[in-house]
């Protein structure tokens, strides 16, 4: 299969079973021996079906391709479920963290787009969210902004999955967020 550039941030193709791949990043190592360098290669992939199942993998090898091949692998083995509201953005705002790397995640109106890092950007783009806000608080290393980005991705949980655990109805946490803002704050309410 071909690869194409994307925009002039990374790779993109397809995987098979409608999975595309991105390819994040790729770092050349040098191992200094008796007859000069050997030169290794480490590559990060995220690998999603743009309807809510997203992984990464990294991967090493001699060769670029035995690289990126060995983490689509490791991406396709550990893919997640992410909840989707509307199917394009998140339910609420999240943060994650991993190492010195912190990012925050925000729900984002329709049209917004996705207004994020590179590293973030291919995370949302695989997974299928085309509305969110994203920041990165820390580490810039796209290793560590991938998993964070991943442990926020992990905290999410749908309305429905929520209000099972408090024993509650998806009305009663949904209406409380919609009466909130449609009632008169209470010195609107004295004035009038």
């Amino acid at each position: 299969m071909a690869r194409e550039p994307r925009d002039g941030r990374g790779r993109e193709r397809d995987a098979g079973d409608e999975l595309i791949d991105k390819l994040v990043s790729i770092n050349r190592v040098a191992k200094v021996v008796k007859g000069g360098r050997r030169f290794a290669f480490a590559a990060l992939v995220v690998v999603g079906d743009r309807k809510g199942r997203v992984g990464y993998g990294a991967g090493k090898a001699r060769e670029v391709p035995e690289a990126i091949r060995k983490a689509t692998d490791r991406a396709k083995r550990a893919m997640v479920r992410v909840p989707m509201r509307e199917g394009r953005t998140l339910h609420f705002d999240v943060e994650g963290r991993f190492g010195a790397g912190r990012v925050v995640l925000r729900a984002a109106p329709a049209g917004t787009g996705i207004i994020a890092g590179g590293p973030m950007r291919a995370v949302f783009e695989s997974v299928g969210i085309g509305d969110v806000v994203a920041k990165c608080v820390g580490s810039r290393n796209p290793h560590n902004m991938v998993k964070a980005t991943f442990a926020a991705l992990g905290r999410l949980a749908a309305p429905r999955i929520v209000a099972q655990r408090r024993g509650r109805k998806v009305a009663d946490l949904l209406g409380r967020r919609d009466a909130t803002a449609q009632e008169p704050a209470p010195a609107e309410a004295a004035d009038a």
